[in-house]
C-alpha cells in the first residue's frame, strides 16, 4: 500500500513543532488539577480535605498512567531539538546541566522545605519554619515521620537530568541517529504498537516483586524501565520524519487499546480504592495495564499534537516558556493553600476553585515577575538572558 511521504507528516529536524509545545502546556495543566484534586482523593498525599470523595477514583485513575510518560516523552523530544542546536554534544550536556540542576537546587533549598515543614506540622511538629528550615530541614533520616531529604515534587527534575545523562552517553557511543534502526524494526508489522509495551510490561513485571518501589535517582528502578524508554522514544522522533507517518498508522488502535487498558486500571481501583493492597496477580496485571496505556496514549497524542496542533499562535511561546516554572511553584503553592484553609470549613467545590486559581496565579507571578530578573531566571529554569526572538522560537525548556 502506497504511504505518504514522511515530509507531509512532521516538521524537520531544524523546524520548532508547534504541537510538542502544545501538548507539554495541557500536560502540565492538566498536572495542576490533578494535584488540586489529590487533597481530596482517597489516595494518600501531602495534606487532606476532612472528607474523601472517592467519585474521584475513575477520572484521576484514568489520568494518572500516562500523564508523567508524556511529560517525559516531550522532555525527550525537547532534548533531540536542542542537541540538534547545540555546539556538539559537551556543550548540550552542559546546557542541560544548567536549565535542570540550578532550578533542582534553589527548589531544595527554598521550595521542598515549605512542602516537608508542612508535613511535619501535620505530625505534630511544633516550631515555626524559620526554625524548622534553619536547624531541622537539613537532617537525614527520619524525622517526625517524615523522611529527610525529600525532593518532594521536584523528583522528576532529577530523573530528568539522570535520563538526559545516560542518555548523553548513548548519544556519545552509538552517535545522534542510534535509534534509527530500532524505528525501522518497530515501524514493520506494526511491531510500534505492541512490541514497546509488551517489553516495558516485562522489564515493570520482572523487578516489581524484587526491587521495592521507593523514589529515588538510584532507588525507582521499576520508574526508571518505563519512563527512561519512553523519553528515549521523544528523542528518535525528534530526529527521524519517518516515525510520524509510522504513528499515523496506528494511533487508532492504540488509542483504542489505551481505553482498554484504562478500564482495566480504574475497575482495579474502584475494587481496591485508596491504599487498599490488591493480591500479587490483581496488582501484576495493574501494572502492565498501566505501562501498555501510558505507551498508547504516547502514541495518540503524539499523533493529535502532530496533526491539529502543529500551528503557531501568540501565546504559546509565553505559555511554553512559563512550563518549568510553573512546575516548580504550582504543587508547593496547592499544598500550602490547602494546609491553611483546611479549617475554614468552605465548600470543597470553592476549596477545588481556590486552590487551582491560586496555583495558576502563584505560576504566572513567578514567570512574569522571574522572567525580568536577570540573576532570577536561572533559579526558575530560564535561559540566563531574554534570547532573540528568532532563537527562542527554536529552544526547548523542560
Amino acid at each position: 500500500m502506497h504511504q505518504p511521504p514522511a515530509a507531509q507528516f512532521a516538521t524537520t529536524i531544524s523546524q520548532r513543532h508547534f504541537g510538542m509545545d502544545w501538548l507539554r502546556i495541557a500536560a502540565f495543566a492538566l498536572l495542576i488539577l490533578y494535584h488540586a484534586a489529590m487533597v481530596f482523593a482517597p489516595w494518600s498525599w501531602v495534606v487532606k480535605w476532612p472528607v474523601t470523595y472517592p467519585a474521584l477514583i475513575p477520572p484521576m485513575a484514568a489520568l494518572t498512567p500516562w500523564r508523567l510518560a508524556l511529560l517525559f516523552a516531550v522532555s525527550g523530544y525537547a532534548s533531540r531539538k536542542l542537541l540538534a542546536r547545540s555546539d556538539g554534544l559537551g556543550a548540550f550536556l552542559k546546557s542541560r546541566h544548567a536549565r535542570l540542576l540550578i532550578p533542582l537546587a534553589f527548589g531544595m533549598a527554598v521550595l521542598a522545605p515549605i512542602e516537608m515543614w508542612v508535613r511535619v506540622r501535620e505530625h505534630g511538629y511544633p516550631s515555626g519554619y524559620l526554625h524548622f528550615w534553619a536547624l531541622d530541614y537539613w537532617r537525614w533520616g527520619r524525622f517526625w515521620g517524615v523522611s529527610f531529604p525529600n525532593w518532594e515534587h521536584l523528583w522528576f527534575v532529577a530523573y530528568l537530568w539522570g535520563y538526559t545523562m545516560v542518555l548523553g552517553a548513548v548519544v556519545a557511543r552509538a552517535g545522534a541517529g542510534w535509534g534509527d534502526r530500532l524505528l525501522g524494526w518497530l515501524g514493520e508489522r506494526r511491531r510500534l504498537l505492541w512490541a514497546p509495551p509488551a517489553a516495558l510490561t516485562v522489564a515493570k513485571l520482572s523487578l516489581m516483586f524484587v526491587v521495592p518501589e521507593q523514589q529515588g535517582l538510584f532507588t525507582d528502578w521499576s520508574a526508571h524501565v518505563e519512563y527512561w524508554p519512553i523519553f528515549a522514544f521523544g528523542f528518535v522522533v525528534a530526529g527521524n520524519a519517518a516515525a510520524w507517518p509510522m504513528i499515523a498508522r496506528i494511533w487508532r488502535p492504540a488509542l483504542a487499546a489505551a481505553v482498554a487498558a484504562g478500564a482495566v486500571v480504574i475497575a482495579i481501583e474502584v475494587a481496591y480504592p485508596a491504599d487498599t493492597l490488591p493480591p500479587h496477580a490483581i496488582a501484576a496485571l495493574d501494572r502492565a495495564a498501566r505501562v501498555a496505556m501510558a505507551w498508547w496514549m504516547v502514541l495518540a497524542l503524539f499523533h493529535l499534537a502532530d496533526t491539529y496542533l502543529n500551528r503557531d499562535h501568540r501565546w504559546r511561546r509565553p505559555l511554553a516558556e512559563a512550563v518549568f516554572p510553573a512546575y516548580l511553584i504550582h504543587h508547593t503553592t496547592i499544598v500550602i493553600v490547602a494546609w491553611w484553609t483546611l479549617d475554614l470549613r468552605i465548600s470543597p467545590w470553592i476549596e477545588f476553585a481556590l486552590l487551582a486559581v491560586a496555583s495558576i496565579g502563584a505560576s504566572a507571578a513567578v514567570y512574569l515577575v522571574g522572567r525580568r530578573i536577570g540573576w532570577l531566571r536561572p533559579l526558575i529554569g530560564l535561559s540566563r538572558k531574554p534570547v532573540p526572538t528568532a532563537a527562542a522560537q527554536l529552544r526547548p525548556a523542560l
